[in-house]
């Protein structure tokens, strides 16, 4: 399968976007995707214990709803830690968002992104969305895209077509994510729109399966959102058989894990203030899981990414950060290749001598550009 990075829609979906006044700098703030047939919905969430309130909100909907139509994304404010306030603002908007475009407020899910611990400006924003109804557009996305950012120095989109039978069936997502930015489900924001008929249950096991290979092994930073959401619609327009289990599913799934995968390394590459792209490979361990650990315990030592940052060949570090990990990593069994530093893509390749498993996870450098754009992000 081709993965292709243009901003598209499959078939029955529209986007928009508006500046609602939310960031200062005026730029786009509020992004809408709407569906004009009744869709499959899926969402994964944080598991940080601290929760935003529109994860909330959707998680009511999810449960109450079988059928959803919108995505309405703002940033500039994450409306996080702010109380039943922020549960309310969090529904007015889904309440004014769903009488604008004649649907249930059940069937719209909500989503922030942004500075922790203000109150949204809901105002601005329900005064915003008849607008950003009316300019729904087949070709709205990339403004979408825009919209969601916020550190992020670039957009990120991927899609891929396939065929199943005698259909075509098209997956686009769209993701943010620059900081903040640790395994454990998401850790970012990303949406994903495809036109397939597939059953609920299959759409489920589908997305669990793509985010644990994709977005669950990235790490930036090892700090986890409060907003973290990967979330799926699926509107059935392409008329295919509705996928249920078998070789469909299977490319489905294979589909939908490519698209996932593009969409976190995208985030990797434009982690707050790095030079590098680090792809890390533990080998050998008793499970893909033990493998994971030790990988990831790798991709956040901040010894080990400051040293790919200076292009410092002190794989102590890497040693170091493995027999930390919690794994019984042995010295004897260990052994460690890494590429040349001077290149912007790094590949570190570690074998623990344990078992037949692996896992790959993917990373950046610690810099002091990071560090400088989190002391002023406010």
């Amino acid at each position: 399968m081709k993965v292709s990075y243009k901003a598209i829609l499959p078939l029955g979906f529209k986007a928009n976007a508006v500046s609602a006044g939310i960031k200062r700098s005026g730029k786009l703030d509020l992004a809408l995707f709407y569906s004009l047939f009744p869709a499959k919905a899926h969402a994964l969430f944080t598991t940080n214990s601290i929760q935003a309130a529109p994860i909330l909100v959707n998680k009511n909907h999810l449960r109450k709803n079988k059928n959803f139509k919108a995505i309405i994304i703002n940033s500039g404010n994450a409306n996080c830690f702010t109380g039943k306030a922020g549960i309310r603002d969090a529904e007015d908007t889904a309440i004014t968002l769903a009488k604008s475009l004649r649907i249930k407020k059940e069937a719209v899910l909500v989503n922030s992104t942004g500075i922790i611990g203000k109150r949204l400006p809901v105002k601005k924003i329900k005064n915003a969305i008849c607008g950003l109804v009316d300019g729904l557009s087949y070709a709205g996305m990339p403004k979408a895209t825009k919209a969601i950012l916020t550190t992020d120095t670039f957009t990120k989109t991927a899609s891929v077509k396939f065929r199943l039978g005698k259909c075509f069936v098209t997956i686009s997502g769209v993701a943010k994510g620059a900081g903040m930015i640790a395994p454990n489900m998401a850790t970012l924001l990303s949406f994903i729109f495809t036109d397939a008929n597939i059953a609920q249950g299959v759409l489920n096991k589908a997305l669990k399966s793509a985010v644990e290979g994709s977005f669950n092994c990235i790490t930036v930073d090892g700090c986890m959102s409060t907003n973290d959401t990967v979330a799926i619609l699926a509107n059935g327009a392409a008329a295919n058989l509705v996928i249920k289990k078998g070789v469909p599913f299977k490319v489905f799934s294979r589909a939908l894990s490519l698209v996932c995968l593009e969409l976190a390394k995208l985030v990797v590459k434009d982690a707050e203030g790095a030079t590098k792209f680090i792809e890390i490979t533990v080998d050998k361990a008793k499970s893909t899981n033990e493998a994971k650990i030790v990988a990831l315990a790798i991709a956040n030592s901040d010894l080990f990414k400051t040293a790919i940052y200076g292009e410092n060949p002190n794989f102590g570090r890497i040693s170091a950060a493995a027999g930390s990990s919690g794994v019984e990593v042995k010295e004897r069994g260990l052994k460690m290749r890494v590429s040349p530093l001077s290149k912007k893509n790094i590949r570190v390749y570690v074998s623990i001598n344990r078992g037949k498993s692996k896992a790959v996870v993917y990373t950046s450098d610690l810099t002091p550009e990071y560090v400088k754009i989190n002391a002023e992000y406010n």
